[in-house]
């Protein structure tokens, strides 16, 4: 059976060596982030520290730190949630072999959730409703130096459709809570959630209504809610029931008077409120992308009880660049739905976003290219409607550059190793036919990179067919006669096959404006004999950090550019409404004057935070 609770799973992690405690007080400001980060990267332990200076609750990081301890604590329910998902994906075939669907079966059961009744106030039969305190009493995070105020990171924020409420029509997703900071009263929480969330279809419903949408933000309780709350569900699934079949046990709802939604009876604390009619700011805030997000209006919770139970852990995680602890979830759930892509995807047969590009700037994917067989070369069709599909549905939609290679031109590629991957792409890309822009589209909230908050541009980049061309592996013969560049271009570096960094001069100019520069780049470079051995050069502040190795190319190039302002290329034409340009394609990857700040660690806090991982420090061997 799964664990019921948080503090069941924490015991079972300390005794079989997953957990250390530490008892040294520590400070929630700066220090415990940056913990969490050089522990993730150690690959230690969970670690629970029983001292927080602000607060009297225990503060837990690195649970999910591993994809080895990931496993270990689903390690009973894994083979009912993979059975499940399977017969998802291929239903026909489950009922041709019903026998392979047999471990699904406790499964399903686990996926009703069960409601009790309880009594507010006194908690009654309800852990989460046992002991109340003050917003102000919880752990107060601050990430990182910029930061606006201290942060919640693993919250689960609970809404019900107000049409239909109900555990069917819930929804429990992880939108990150501004605790204090900017114009907060204590009683208010930042409410920051995405476009394309779950939560939006809720809140806008309540709007219609004219009434306050309820929520309630839960932090620790099963780990399995924790995992269900960032999950990438199918239509009809509902995080709740997957919660249930992923932890080994349903889900305990509790109906208690006073509280306008059910209260997660094993949660570890539940902050219950309403959200206010008028947005505040929110922000900023280091984010996962490796930059902060900047300050902004989003909703407000009004926050009405604070609710938590005996012996409550407060969890929490710390996000920057790639990889951090949230790489092990997005890792878990590509293992978990690779599966059902073809099914939700009619064509693909594989997905990746690429975590050290930021998650949502690349996606690639692996397609079948069907439409035309009869055609003596094969060309990217069926390729392109995968590619409007992936950013029509579901989180990939939020994808801002969409690499889309055919199966059929080398049945052993996968989309899950990127440079092979785009080895594959540039050396059958037509650059007359294989580029498609989408201009003033909506893109991830968290990209600063084009027209504005969550407005930008898309590159669908389809190639299938013959190879091309080779690509130049170092800088020699004809690729070594690069033609005078203009002035502020230079210090050449080979990134990988046929990739190129070149420093540009700072960029200057404001946003959606073209480069005269990198159009300049563009006309010299076309005169270059090397140029189809490099067919993709990016242009950064840093040359020699963008080619140092493959995690900094994808998050330097994906991160700082928008497609449809920053992409150039030699002998660029626009015909019938389509781009077009010869090799090479030149991305303007710097850093330009409206972009939001890379995130940088606070030397003070290194050094404290290397004391105490010094020998005789308490941290000592886990950093």
């Amino acid at each position: 059976m799964g664990y019921r609770n948080m503090q069941e799973c924490l015991a079972d992690l300390e005794a079989n060596g997953h957990l250390k405690r530490i008892d040294a007080e520590v400070d929630p400001y700066l220090d415990l982030a940056a913990i969490q980060r050089r522990a993730f990267r150690a690959k230690a332990p969970a670690l629970l520290f029983t001292r927080v200076k602000g607060t009297s609750f225990p503060m837990l990081c690195n649970l999910f730190g591993t994809r080895e301890r990931l496993h270990y604590i689903f390690r009973d329910s894994l083979p009912a949630v993979q059975a499940v998902l399977d017969a998802k994906a291929d239903p026909v075939a489950a009922l041709k072999k019903p026998w392979r669907a047999l471990p699904a079966v406790p499964g399903l059961w686990h996926m009703l959730p069960k409601v009790r009744r309880g009594s507010g106030g006194d908690g009654g039969n309800v852990p989460v409703l046992e002991c109340r305190c003050k917003p102000a009493d919880l752990p107060q995070l601050t990430c990182w130096p910029m930061d606006g105020g201290a942060f919640i990171t693993l919250p689960l924020v609970y809404t019900e459709d107000p049409a239909r409420p109900g555990a069917d029509s819930s929804n429990l997703g992880m939108y990150r809570v501004q605790q204090s900071g900017n114009e907060y009263a204590p009683d208010e929480m930042g409410l920051h959630y995405q476009i394309h969330r779950g939560i939006g279809v809720h809140h806008a419903q309540a709007i219609a209504t004219g009434r306050p949408l309820p929520v309630h933000v839960y932090v620790g309780g099963p780990p399995s809610l924790t995992v269900a709350a960032v999950m990438p569900l199918p239509e009809g699934l509902s995080e709740l029931r997957f919660a249930g079949l992923l932890g080994g046990r349903r889900m305990e709802l509790a109906r208690a008077e006073g509280l306008p939604l059910p209260a997660l009876a094993e949660a570890d604390f539940c902050i219950s409120g309403h959200i206010m009619p008028s947005p505040k700011p929110e922000g900023p805030f280091g984010d996962h992308v490796g930059y902060y997000s900047l300050t902004h209006d989003f909703p407000v919770l009004k926050v009405d009880a604070v609710y938590h139970r005996k012996g409550a852990v407060w969890p929490f995680t710390a996000v920057g660049r790639p990889p951090q602890e949230d790489t092990v979830f997005g890792d878990f759930i590509h293992e978990l739905t690779g599966p059902l892509v073809p099914q939700v995807f009619q064509g693909v047969r594989e997905v990746h976003a690429v975590d050290a590009a930021g998650v949502h700037p690349l996606l690639l994917a692996l397609g079948s290219e069907r439409y035309t067989p009869y055609e003596a070369a094969r060309r990217p069709r069926e390729l392109l409607t995968m590619a409007l599909h992936l950013l029509g549905t579901t989180q990939t939609a939020l994808a801002k550059y969409v690499l889309v290679a055919a199966h059929e031109d080398a049945p052993g590629l996968s989309a899950s190793h990127a440079p092979q991957f785009l080895r594959h792409l540039l050396e059958r890309t037509d650059f007359a036919r294989d580029l498609h822009f989408i201009t003033h589209s909506t893109n991830d909230t968290l990209d600063y990179t084009g027209l504005g908050l969550n407005e930008g541009s898309k590159l669908i980049w389809a190639a299938a067919g013959e190879k091309r061309r080779e690509l130049g592996l170092e800088l020699t013969g004809p690729a070594a006669d690069m033609p005078p560049l203009p002035e502020g271009f230079g210090d050449a570096r080979v990134a990988g096959p046929g990739l190129l960094a070149l420093r540009g001069p700072k960029h200057t100019l404001g946003r959606n404006e073209p480069d005269p520069a990198m159009e300049a780049l563009a006309v010299a470079l076309a005169h270059w004999p090397g140029r189809e051995a490099f067919p993709l050069v990016v242009v950064a502040d840093d040359a020699a950090f963008c080619a140092q190795d493959m995690d900094n190319f994808l998050w330097v190039a994906f991160t700082r550019s928008d497609p449809a302002t920053d992409v150039y290329g030699a002998r660029a034409q626009t015909r019938a409404k389509h781009w077009s340009c010869e090799a090479p394609l030149v991305m303007d990857a710097r850093l330009k004057p409206f972009h939001a700040p890379p995130l940088e660690e606070d030397p003070a806090t290194t050094r404290r935070v290397d004391a105490l991982a010094a020998p005789g420090g308490p941290l000592h061997g886990y950093l």
